[in-house]
């Protein structure tokens, strides 16, 4: 008898799939020139994930989340990273206050965390005793002040900014707080078409509201349908195999991890795999995640997980470039055929 859960039906599966196309038209119609960004923006929300998004300045990354919140109708707080940031300035403090009896009693102020989009901005700013204070909101999605533990609103999610070049007055992400963001998105300028859109149609800046909204029972049904697709065990092994070989010394992993990488990616790096190839898949409108779901979303969720070597930096190799090895050279699947047969693509 197979233990596979009933696979969702069109009756269920179609509202959802028109709910996640029309949020990404209102970001595409409001924020002009980066679909595919848009699209694996929504992907990581619907994975319940953090996202960083690496680019310089002025790049439109405050609009994006602003974009969002306004779509989806959630809470946005905004919070600019410095090296003075404390963090009470982040979680929130207590303060001592008279009470209508006369008694002084400490009271706790929440801080811009209690939100469902908090935008971290140049988060890599922030002193590490800031940047741990992190750590508990982003994996727990609580916070722990003077041994009483809350709970964040629900859906919370942390979209991160750093600047990829500007290193002075900066300190880099532990790899433990990296290891939490489920993407790591690069955030590039846009082409000459789009910047003569945005200046002529664009006054100031100015972005147009979005004429749609989805609601919070919208959202929640997305949520729902998310617990729904399917991941079959020959695309789950594959996520294993992948991550398995993004280490030096498993038997699958190909040169260039071997040559490059000084440590792999975590389990977590799974665990963020198969969620947003599940959300790849609702997105394409499929119950079931597909290989092309995983290629689709392995690049993102693991490029800021793997430890390069100093001689990746000597050769001037990045992750992506490892990444991109590991991806052509390892067999979907894991059969070890010959090369000269090869298996159709769903």
């Amino acid at each position: 008898m197979s233990d596979s859960p009933a696979l969702l039906k069109p009756a269920e599966l179609d509202p959802a799939t028109s709910i996640t196309r029309q949020i990404c038209e209102q970001m595409d119609r409001c924020l002009l020139g980066r679909e595919s960004l848009h699209r694996l923006v929504l992907t990581g929300l619907l994975s319940r994930g953090h996202i960083l998004l690496e680019g310089l300045p002025g790049l439109g990354k405050t609009a994006l989340v602003r974009t969002i919140g306004n779509i989806l109708q959630l809470d946005f707080n905004r919070v600019q990273f410095t090296p003075d940031l404390m963090p009470g300035d982040v979680l929130g403090s207590h303060i001592l206050q008279q009470t209508e009896s006369g008694q002084r009693e400490m009271i706790f102020e929440p801080g811009p965390v209690f939100t469902n989009i908090l935008l971290a901005d140049e988060i890599n700013r922030a002193s590490p005793k800031t940047q741990s204070a992190m750590l508990e909101t982003m994996q727990e999605r609580s916070v722990t002040l003077r041994g009483q533990t809350r709970e964040l609103p629900q859906p919370f999610f942390v979209i991160a900014s750093q600047n990829p070049i500007e290193m002075e007055g900066t300190y880099p992400l532990p790899e433990a707080q990296l290891d939490r963001f489920l993407f790591r998105v690069m955030f590039d300028a846009v082409d000459a078409d789009v910047l003569q859109r945005i200046i002529t149609e664009r006054r100031q800046g100015d972005l147009p509201s979005p004429n749609w909204q989805a609601s919070a029972d919208d959202l929640n049904y997305l949520f729902t349908v998310m617990e729904r697709i399917y991941l079959p065990k020959p695309v789950a092994g594959y996520i294993a195999r992948l991550v398995a070989a993004t280490h030096p010394d498993h038997a699958e992993a190909p040169e260039s991890v071997k040559q490059y990488v000084q440590y792999g990616t975590s389990p977590r790096a799974a665990i963020a795999m198969g969620e947003a190839a599940r959300a790849n898949a609702l997105l394409d409108g499929r119950p079931t995640v597909g290989f092309e779901d995983v290629a689709a979303v392995a690049k993102p969720v693991m490029n800021h997980r793997l430890i390069l070597n100093y001689q990746a930096r000597f050769d001037r190799v990045d992750a992506s470039r490892v990444l991109t090895d590991l991806l052509e050279e390892l067999d979907e699947t894991g059969l070890d055929l010959p090369t000269d047969v090869s298996l159709q693509k769903a």
